[in-house]
């Protein structure tokens, strides 16, 4: 499978950077680039105990978009040499994702699904990485985390 730009979706948990490993594999065999992502909900202000503001949503955004960054240069760091791009979005993670792989002009997406187990795998509704599927006009690669 060749890809030369490969977008990958990536939610902070340690089992999701398989993605990240795995799309490395395929963007080294074809010269291509990786495109970490992370999204996070839209911040709300926060109200402190006396109904103050702590913090202003634009705070929020900025504060979550360095930690973000800060993450997604870990993961780059552990990439080697694959060409890699980070962004960090804001809203709804399907319709982020998508968004991101259309302006990426993304060949495929590499993304991290929970591994299920007894009732939980027979359950209609499936996450992220199964929703894409169905959703995305653009190639799917689903890795079943450990």
């Amino acid at each position: 499978m060749t890809a030369k730009r490969i977008l990958v979706p990536l939610d902070g948990r340690e089992s999701s950077e398989a993605a990240a490993a795995l799309a490395a594999d395929l963007a080294r065999s074809s010269g291509g680039t990786v495109r970490l992502l992370q999204v996070h909900p839209v911040p709300e202000r926060r109200v402190g105990t006396f109904g103050r503001v702590v913090a202003y949503a634009d705070q929020e955004m900025a504060r979550l978009t360095g930690e973000g960054r800060d993450y997604l240069e870990s993961v780059e760091a552990r990439l080697g040499s694959v060409p890699a791009e980070m962004v960090v979005r804001f809203g709804d993670p399907r319709e982020e994702i998508l968004t991101e792989a259309e302006a990426f002009d993304a060949d495929l997406i590499v993304v991290t699904a929970p591994r299920r187990t007894g009732w939980r795998s027979r359950l209609g509704r499936g996450g992220i990485g199964e929703r894409l599927l169905h959703d995305s006009t653009v190639r799917v690669v689903v890795v079943r985390a450990a």
